[in-house]
């Protein structure tokens, strides 16, 4: 039995059989929770379940190197090295997917030390703080900014009515670009508007029809929620 105790040993601080398997085990049962948070709190069009997965596996990874270094400076050294050698190259594109990330390795980190009570606990109120942010919109603000572009004849009369109209269904609104269509005998207009609330957007388009001459009319809203 001492033997095989020694399979599961840091070089300096001995680990038993059944310790490792219960850091191992707790390590995975938190990076589960926090996989399935993740699922179930996901917003956004970039799901990927291998994500997840990386989620649930990190902390059993971390757990592991953490219960091979034990407290061997030369151990760490020896795996940070090697570490270093693996380049990853996935990037996220959301923030939030590497807070998860870290927080599968941090809960990793702590079974790996046998510190199972602070790894509960730390991976509890974090799931509990991600849950509740996620369903009360912590955070968001609601802002109908948005890109404009609309094709008017090249006269100081279609100005006029394209200012009339911004000024009635926007809050803001300024010129971005201004070219020539047509051989000059049009001209596209693109301003970047804040429109007074979401419900302007259909009437802002319909006086916009209404224009003279208006063709090629789309407002791209931009919306910091959602990827594309």
């Amino acid at each position: 039995m001492n033997d095989l105790s020694g399979l599961f040993s840091g070089p300096t601080t001995p680990t038993t059989p059944e310790t490792a398997l219960l850091s191992l085990l707790v390590a995975l049962a938190l990076g589960q929770a926090l996989g399935a948070v993740y699922m179930w709190t996901f917003r956004g069009l970039s799901y990927t379940r291998s994500f997840v997965f990386a989620v649930v596996t990190g902390s059993v990874i971390t757990c592991m190197l953490m219960l091979a270094i034990g407290n061997s400076l030369a151990a760490g050294i020896g795996i940070a090295g090697g570490m270093a050698l693996i380049r990853f190259r996935t990037s996220m594109r959301d923030p939030r997917d590497l807070i998860f990330v870290l927080a599968s390795l941090a809960s990793g980190v702590a079974c790996g030390l046998k510190s199972w009570g602070p790894a509960v606990l730390g991976a509890g109120v974090f799931i509990a703080a991600a849950v509740v942010y996620t369903f009360t919109d912590f955070g968001a603000r609601e802002r109908a900014d948005g890109l404009l572009r609309v094709q008017l004849p090249a006269s100081p009369d279609a100005e006029q009515g394209l200012a009339k109209v911004l000024a009635s269904h926007t809050k803001s609104f300024a010129l971005v670009t201004l070219r020539e269509v047509a051989q000059g005998s049009s001209m596209q207009h693109a301003y970047q508007i804040r429109l007074k609330s979401a419900a302007h957007r259909t009437p802002l388009l319909q006086a916009l029809e209404r224009l003279d001459g208006s063709r090629d009319i789309s407002l791209l809203l931009q919306e910091p929620t959602v990827e594309i």
